[in-house]
């Protein structure tokens, strides 16, 4: 939001900031003016941050503009040697008229001139003799403006020029320029010359500032407006918070309005079939309209803001949207079929002209509409896009190429859905100004502020004759709030002890409303981001001063901070996983559907099932990913093809699975851990990193790792699901090698894969001290033979079942397969370890222990070794 501080001083008019014109007789009179508006400004950017408006930038419009000066053309006579180039007399005010050459003859005696002038100090101005732009050069470090030779005259003596006449694109934007009066719009970068009736107009004389008629003395603040400060994106707004912070009154703009008589609603009605997406509208009538150029304040100010003025009627609605932050729209009342408004939805498929380029055909002013863009309608056809362009068929005219100059307008002061703003200009592809301030959520209340505003101006400029009365459409009218003081429970959230009074000072300050009977504050509609007390209490701090609260050291367990027990977990998970060598890295959520191609999965698999993002970066990033797989492999296939030997990487990320497609409800967001691993390793240390992340959440001693062939993407005989009980944990294996080629890699990749949301409900945390044991232990080992066919962690489960509570660790410490086992066997030999906590433990409480283990391996069809 950029405002100039002049017009914030409309509304404060205590501010304590005054910019004023920097030209002096004399250089240091030039700086002193300079230093001291640079310290005003510094001075207000500086508190106003203080109190929570975040300023960008602040520059001061003139900065640029030293030593320019009005200037009248007194004389002016043919170079004697240079082709179209003058010698002119110029008035600045002095005792003498100041000689400068103009390298264009496109000025002649008795014009007004910006005259860019040197002086006996040689002021440093931003001037280059090649004319290069003004707004280019900085004041500090330009080149300081001195006489020099401008050619030489018929004897060959130097002619001396002791400045520059300026083009009004050496002095203000490229942007703005069209903004300021021009004989010959064709002719914008020569010599400007300034319209006559334009300086008298202004009380202005040859040697005033330059920078004043211009209306450049002045600066300008852009801030940073947070999205719920909706009420900022005005220059009341702004005002307001200036006035806050000052301590300064704050003045309203008067939009009373005298009327001429008459009754509006014999002139226009208004009817509003969808008030959901219209819940106000407000409309006015104004008679015996005269189409005119708006005065020099008017265009001044909106100039400041980049509008280039166009005539009364229309300037008038542009200062009101910028003053309010309520965009207007003014209607040729004669162009209205029955004089009638209707708001309604479009039509599918309807084509409607907008206002535009003047040299553009109907056709191509045309857009095509559909059911949920809001139209603007009268009895018979739409004249209007809501909220966001005016019609063709219905603008306001001048008179102008032959057309019937406007002699009625219906003035309208709308609020409009912001959502439904938003999503129509994009989908037409018109960005407004008007649209960029409903998409913000404006106040219902603020349109009949605005509208009345509009016909003060009117009557103000005496452009035409207000109907009295008001058209307001308001069926649902929003309610101020009211909360409760509450100073002591303000004090304890902020640390602070400000007194009741000073609280209640700042909320007068800020416009609320305070009911001592009830202790309450009433806040007015146009501060919707104020809903309970820690609002309040953020708006004592910000106008107290947040440079005045003390430093203090947080008391333990305040009540905020932590972590859940979700985030304890995932830390836990991270740490193990790096400990162990792995990378983190992070993967888009959006994928391309080739991926499930890419996994080998079949044509029937869920994973397909994924949602389609409505509007696609492009195919490869045009759904939301099912599996976690895809980015994790695609950078373990970016490090194997730039030749990194040993790559461990990991992700902790989410997966999103739709609960149904088309989508009737936000599909179920799951978050995996996937890691993967290749070069020196194998499937088994895949499984260790694994096992320890499942220790660590301690319920890994009682997972099973069961063999499968149910995953496409892995190796059939290199896969493991992870199970506890009933519930699947994950799975470890290695890659497909189709897979793995399908990513461009041709060695053995290893991944894992752990559901976080059934980690999370089976960990546990519980775990306790036992202390240090203080009796031996006692060893058996056990040599055992079984089929190829079994696994060892069946036969591992079997024992700590039947082993009971002293059987301390298991520990398997030899494989082994041949002719001494027989055909089709193994040998396993395992070390078990007992002990007790209370006492040493005798042969007579082991070797039951072992019989147990024995009889149980026994049904197994394992027997002991021989």
């Amino acid at each position: 939001m950029d405002t100039p501080i002049s017009w914030i001083k409309e509304y404060v008019p205590d501010l304590p900031v005054n910019i004023v014109g920097q030209n002096g007789t004399t250089k240091d009179e030039t700086d002193k003016k300079h230093d001291s508006n640079v310290a005003m400004l510094r001075d207000f950017v500086d508190r106003i941050t203080l109190s929570g408006s975040h300023v960008e930038s602040s520059v001061l419009r003139n900065d640029n503009l030293r030593n320019l000066y009005i200037g009248k053309i007194v004389e002016s006579i043919a170079h004697p040697t240079k082709n179209r180039c003058l010698i002119c007399q110029i008035d600045i005010g002095r005792d003498k008229p100041v000689q400068i050459g103009a390298g264009t003859d496109n000025v002649q005696v008795g014009d007004y001139v910006l005259a860019l002038v040197s002086d006996e100090c040689e002021a440093m101005v931003p001037f280059d003799m090649d004319h290069k732009t003004l707004k280019q050069i900085p004041v500090n470090g330009g080149k300081k403006i001195k006489p020099q030779p401008f050619g030489k005259d018929e004897d060959g003596n130097d002619i001396m020029s002791y400045g520059m006449l300026c083009a009004l694109i050496e002095v203000v934007e490229d942007s703005q320029v069209k903004n300021f009066p021009l004989d010959d719009p064709e002719d914008e970068d020569g010599i400007y010359v300034i319209p006559k009736d334009w300086v008298e107009k202004q009380g202005m004389k040859p040697g005033d500032d330059a920078a004043e008629l211009l209306g450049l003395t002045d600066a300008s603040v852009e801030y940073e407006i947070t999205s719920n400060r909706v009420d900022c994106f005005s220059i009341i707004g702004m005002a307001r918070e200036a006035a806050a912070t000052f301590g300064c009154d704050f003045v309203m703009p008067d939009n009373s309005v005298k009327g001429t008589g008459g009754d509006v609603n014999d002139y226009a009605s208004v009817e509003v079939l969808d008030s959901d997406l219209c819940p106000r509208y407000c409309a006015r009538v104004v008679t015996d309209v005269r189409i005119a150029p708006s005065p020099m304040w008017l265009q001044d100010r909106l100039r400041s803001r980049g509008i280039r003025p166009i005539n009364n009627i229309v300037d008038i609605t542009n200062y009101v949207m910028e003053e309010y932050g309520q965009p207007m729209h003014a209607f040729d009342l004669d162009d209205i079929a029955g004089h009638k408004i209707v708001v309604k939805r479009a039509e599918d498929g309807e084509k409607f002209g907008i206002i535009d380029n003047e040299e553009e055909s109907e056709e191509e002013k045309a857009v095509v509409l559909d059911r949920d863009v809001l139209m603007i309608c009268d009895g018979e056809r739409s004249i209007g896009i809501a909220g966001i362009k005016g019609g063709e068929n219905s603008k306001i005219k001048d008179g102008s190429d032959s057309e019937r100059a406007t002699t009625s307008i219906l003035f309208e002061a709308a609020c409009f859905d912001g959502t439904n703003i938003r999503l129509s200009s994009r989908r037409l592809n018109l960005a407004t100004d008007s649209a960029a301030k409903f998409v913000k959520g404006l106040d219902p209340n603020l349109a009949i502020e605005a509208i009345n505003r509009a016909c003060h101006l009117i009557e103000e400029l005496d452009c035409g004759k207000v109907v009295d009365g008001v058209i307001d459409v308001y069926p649902n009218p929003v309610q101020e709030k009211v909360l409760p003081f509450e100073p002591d429970k303000m004090n304890g959230l902020l640390g602070l002890q400000v007194s009741e009074d000073e609280m209640l000072d700042i909320f007068r300050r800020l416009e609320l409303r305070y009911n001592e009977a009830d202790k309450t504050l009433t806040i007015p509609t146009f501060r919707q981001d104020l809903g309970c007390m820690a609002d309040l209490a953020e708006e004592v701090a910000r106008f107290y001063g947040y440079d005045r609260i003390p430093a203090t050291l947080p008391t333990v367990n305040a009540g905020i901070g932590g972590v859940s027990h979700r985030e304890e977990i995932n830390r836990l998970v991270r740490a193990v996983s790096e400990e162990n060598g792995f990378s983190q890295c992070y993967c888009y959520s959006f994928e391309s559907p080739k991926v499930f191609d890419k996994l080998l999965l079949p044509e029937d698999h869920p994973a397909r099932e994924a949602i389609r993002i409505s509007n696609p970066l492009g195919e490869d990033f045009s759904i939301m990913r099912t599996l976690p797989l895809n980015g994790l492999l695609s950078s373990l296939s970016t490090n194997y093809n730039r030749r990194n030997k040993n790559v461990r990487l990991y992700e902790l990320g989410k997966v999103y699975l739709p609960k149904a497609l088309p989508l009737t409800e936000l599909p179920d967001e799951k978050e995996r851990l996937v890691l993967g691993m290749y070069g020196d390793c194998d499937f088994f240390t895949l499984k260790g990193v694994v096992e320890e992340i499942l220790g660590k959440l301690n319920f890994g001693k009682d997972c099973q790792y069961k063999p499968t062939q149910e995953i496409t993407y892995l190796h059939p005989g290199r896969q493991a699901i992870i199970t506890k009980g009933n519930l699947r944990v994950g799975y470890v294996g290695q890659l497909h090698p189709e897979a793995a080629l399908n990513y461009g890699c041709k060695g053995e990749i290893y991944i894992a894969e752990i559901d976080m949301e059934v980690a999370a409900m089976l960990s546990r945390f519980n775990i306790k001290y036992s202390g240090i044991a203080k009796f031996p232990a006692s060893t058996r080992d056990l040599a055992l033979v079984c089929d190829r066919s079994k696994y060892v962690g069946d036969i591992e489960r079997v024992i700590r079942k039947n082993a009971g509570k002293i059987l301390e660790s298991l520990e398997i410490f030899d494989v082994y397969e041949g002719e001494q086992v027989g055909e089709g066997k193994k040998s396993v030999a395992y070390s078990l370890t007992f002990r007790s906590k209370d006492h040493t433990l005798k042969d007579d409480e082991i070797n039951p222990a072992i019989d147990k283990v024995l009889t149980a391996l026994s049904k197994e069809g394992i027997e002991i070794r021989g």
